[in-house]
């Protein structure tokens, strides 16, 4: 089976949420037939939408993996293990963009474009999105910068399929419009050792 390259984002604000999502890295790491590729720097971002809460921790994992069978197919499966991933690592059930222990998303799987009823083992624990649709590449994915951060970090040159623009341009966009502060790179991945490490003082 050809295998894809799927990008996932990663996020939480609950906890201690680097070793969440740390432990996050490893679980995508043992998903049957994947890879990973790299992963972003991780940051500190500030909570929109609900910002009375505490700054969320993000990165951005490129995960190599099987396609799938069919049309469809390898981005339902991703969503499928991506679930199972955050109800293992204490994902509990809140209200729309409120406190996170993971949250998991599939930003971009390939150049699939697509857009397929969630199936019910895959629906997500948020109560708002139990009826919205898997989107790829993610609906949202263009305008929040505490995604396009770490993606630039790891493909700043892609232009996801049904974008305007390169990944690198779109975080520039969004910087100029959210400020210099709404995110913050406090550590590098280093692979070797599994682990994020501090970003030098300055």
């Amino acid at each position: 089976m050809a295998t894809v390259r799927a990008y996932i984002g990663l996020g939480a604000n609950v906890g201690d949420a680097r070793a969440t999502l740390t432990s996050a890295v490893e679980a995508l790491a043992a998903l049957p037939g994947a890879k990973i590729a790299a992963v972003s720097r991780l940051y500190v971002t500030a909570p929109v939408e609900v910002t009375d809460q505490a700054d969320f921790h993000n990165a951005v994992v490129a995960l190599d993996l099987p396609s799938g069978p069919g049309p469809n197919t390898g981005p339902i499966a991703l969503l499928l293990a991506l679930k199972w991933i955050e109800r293992s690592l204490g994902r509990q059930d809140r209200f729309r963009y409120g406190p996170r222990e993971l949250d998991l998303d599939v930003l971009i799987f390939g150049d699939e474009q697509m857009a397929v009823v969630r199936p019910e083992a895959g629906l997500s624990p948020d109560p708002a999105k139990a009826t919205r649709l898997l989107e790829v590449p993610h609906p949202q994915a263009a305008r929040r910068l505490f995604v396009l951060a770490p993606l630039a970090d790891l493909a700043p040159d892609l232009v996801p399929p049904g974008w305007p623009e390169s990944v690198e341009q779109a975080r520039a966009l969004r910087e100029a419009i959210e400020g210099t502060d709404a995110v913050r790179p406090v550590a590098s991945w280093d692979a070797a050792a599994g682990r994020w490490i501090d970003a030098p003082k300055t």
